[in-house]
């Protein structure tokens, strides 16, 4: 996790995404996907009122430089693109990472693990066993790199909903350590 006594110029401590944090998640959004993946605000103000919701946030002088949008959730369990963040039946097995972006600018600072570590370990402490997310735009390496592998799915409506990331999206399991 960053200092939270950064100086001006790099982020503090991830924190919960909140409302006033989407005009800046949409320029991230953009610069880092282009208009075909970016969704709408008030997708993600649905998201942010899941109750399941664990979304963080990095900021740095006040502007929004990364964010990962994550929520409790099973295995197997695929949020399509523009999809809200639902609950389980049951109870919840798996950090689902639905979008993890990373201001261009700030790439190479190690923002993205400053997200993704807090956010493993709480899963843990929650008592989840698994993180989950789909990986697309040729992101699978990164993501093989840090213990994800690819699981295939059986169910048709999850398939279903994998298919609205386009060709090449796959879905991918990592443990939690405990």
């Amino acid at each position: 996790m960053l200092n939270s006594t950064a100086s001006p110029s790099s982020p503090g401590a991830p924190r919960a995404l909140q409302l006033h944090d989407l005009p800046g998640l949409l320029q991230v959004q953009l610069a880092c996907y282009g208009a075909g993946f970016v969704e709408s605000g008030e997708v993600f103000a649905r998201r942010l009122a899941s109750p399941v919701n664990c979304s963080l946030v990095l900021e740095r002088a006040g502007q929004v430089c990364a964010y990962l949008a994550a929520y409790r959730s099973v295995q197997g369990k695929v949020t399509p693109l523009h999809g809200d963040f639902e609950g389980p039946a049951g109870a919840p097995d798996t950090l689902y990472l639905h979008d993890m972006a990373v201001l261009p600018a700030c790439a190479g600072q190690g923002l993205a693990q400053a997200l993704l570590a807090p956010l493993w370990a709480q899963g843990a402490a929650w008592g989840l066993r698994h993180t989950a997310l789909v990986s697309v735009q040729g992101s699978q390496g990164y993501w093989e790199r840090h213990g994800y592998a690819v699981q295939p799915l059986a169910d048709a409506l999850q398939c279903e909903r994998l298919a609205s990331y386009g060709e090449g999206a796959v879905y991918m399991v990592r443990t939690l350590a405990s």
